[in-house]
């Protein structure tokens, strides 16, 4: 399948059809390592044979991973650009789900705020975009369309596919949107979070704490190596993220209910 992937991968990065995601591609596709990583460090939570939900998939590395590791994959993404590299790069492997939507607390529909230079951090929440504006680290980043996109929730994807033994949620300011949708708890869930929009994180771990999850941890920026080392509690997880300086910018925080 890498072989496969690599040739497609190439294709995208050619096709000026894809010019606009030609970033994310040399950014997330092509490094051996960082796969490496990738796959050590989610088998803590994947098995072969499991069922993974990927909401927000992007251009598909997280996906990847999940699939080098045995995993059936739901992958959830609305943007267009991205679905069509996410349908090239997947096509023929049918233990990868594409569900054209993104993830929020009702069914129905959302205004999808897409930045066109930088489709990595587009986003259904407003807020997100509001709270970007003039913070450091997030100069010269301009949301210039909106689109129109169903939305889904994880319970409704619960119910057609499953449950999941690990859901990774990374939705750029929206992830408290996505476990509102959920009502119940997983396995082991990861959400995204930013120092400009740490609200956001504290609505996450009040929501995942109420669900029964009562283990956290987290790993800054890209790299895949855990900050405690140990399951923390949601209030140590909170004020931890509150400490952070800014300049961190952004991780996962990984949630397991025990």
């Amino acid at each position: 399948m890498t072989d496969t992937v690599a040739g497609r991968v190439a294709a995208l990065r050619n096709d000026p059809a894809t010019s606009g995601l030609r970033r994310s591609l040399d950014v997330y596709y092509g490094d051996p390592e960082r796969d490496a990583r990738m796959d050590a460090f989610y088998a803590r939570f994947v098995r072969p044979g499991d069922l993974v939900f990927d909401i927000g998939s992007h251009v598909g590395d997280h996906v990847g991973s999940f699939r080098r590791l045995g995993a059936r994959v739901v992958a959830v993404e609305p943007q267009p650009l991205c679905l069509r590299a996410l349908r090239a790069i997947y096509a023929g492997d049918d233990r990868v789900t594409l569900v054209e939507a993104a993830c929020g607390a009702a069914v129905g529909s959302v205004r999808f705020h897409v930045n066109s230079a930088n489709p990595t951090v587009s986003t259904a929440s407003s807020d997100f975009v509001r709270a970007a504006d003039g913070a450091g680290g997030w100069e010269g980043q301009v949301w210039d369309a909106e689109i129109e996109v169903p939305v889904v929730t994880v319970d409704a994807l619960v119910e057609e596919y499953g449950v999941p033994a690990f859901a990774k949620i990374d939705v750029e300011g929206f992830e408290d949107a996505v476990l509102a949708g959920l009502s119940r708890p997983l396995p082991a869930v990861s959400f995204e979070f930013t120092t400009i929009a740490r609200d956001i994180a504290l609505r996450c771990l009040d929501r995942l704490a109420a669900l029964g999850f009562d283990g956290f941890d987290v790993a800054l920026g890209d790299d895949k190596s855990m900050t405690f080392q140990r399951w923390v509690p949601a209030d140590e997880m909170a004020g931890h993220l509150l400490a952070l300086p800014h300049e961190a910018n952004s991780g996962d925080v990984y949630c397991v209910s025990r």
